[in-house]
């Protein structure tokens, strides 16, 4: 169906997964970046992500169409690794402009109160979908395969084809944009990836910059 509502619109908890493993923060002489927006709700905003009734399948679909994954990014107010990949991911023109060309990016409220529509028909809240979906730490990203053969009629916990739990750096966030948009979790796993990537810059001399 080509019409769709999306057609007629114009116009912590816990902290993260990789700060319980460890991960220190990014150092101050790497911080020469913005304060991001907040929103009435308390959450951080960037401009470019998806203008939404709220109903997955719908998002997918006309992303499909555009030849780009959906990502859902759970978030909450005063959660300071959000604030982080505002900051310093998304200040980032390499990182936006690949997100933009191959993503789209609907943000959840791990608390809020928004009606959404799982790819399953079943309408809830988003902090009643975060419950669903299992979506513990804050920022977490959970993407979804292009396909809408792959999405239909399963809640998108069972959908899913990469979930990010937490704030991951730079250089491994843009890892993960780059597996997913390649499709190889369809052969691979995120770890050897990682693995390869390290070993073949090593290989050509490049020490990468994993702050």
């Amino acid at each position: 169906m080509e019409f769709t509502r999306r057609t007629a619109l114009t116009g912590l908890a816990a902290t993260s997964a990789m700060a319980a493993l460890g991960a220190p923060r990014p150092r101050a002489a790497k911080s020469a970046f913005k304060e991001p927006e907040l929103a009435d709700n308390g959450l951080h905003i960037q401009d470019w992500f998806l203008e939404s009734f709220m109903d997955l399948a719908e998002d997918h679909a006309e992303l499909s169409k555009q030849d780009k994954h959906l990502a859902l990014l759970f978030e909450q107010r005063g959660c300071p690794y959000c604030r982080e990949l505002h900051r310093v991911n998304f200040g980032r023109d390499d990182i936006v402009s690949y997100m933009k060309e191959n993503f789209g990016v609907l943000q959840i409220d791990l608390w809020g109160s928004r009606e959404v529509t799982d790819f399953d028909g079943k309408e809830l809240e988003e902090r009643a979908l975060a419950l669903r979906w299992r979506a513990i730490f804050t920022p977490t990203m959970v993407f979804f395969p292009k396909e809408t053969e792959l999405v239909k009629g399963r809640k998108g916990v069972d959908a899913e084809v990469f979930r990010m739990p937490g704030y991951f750096k730079p250089f491994h966030f843009m890892s993960v944009l780059e597996f997913v948009n390649k499709g190889l979790f369809r052969t691979s796993n995120f770890q050897r990836y990682l693995q390869d990537k390290f070993a073949d810059l090593e290989k050509r001399g490049i020490k990468p910059d994993v702050w």
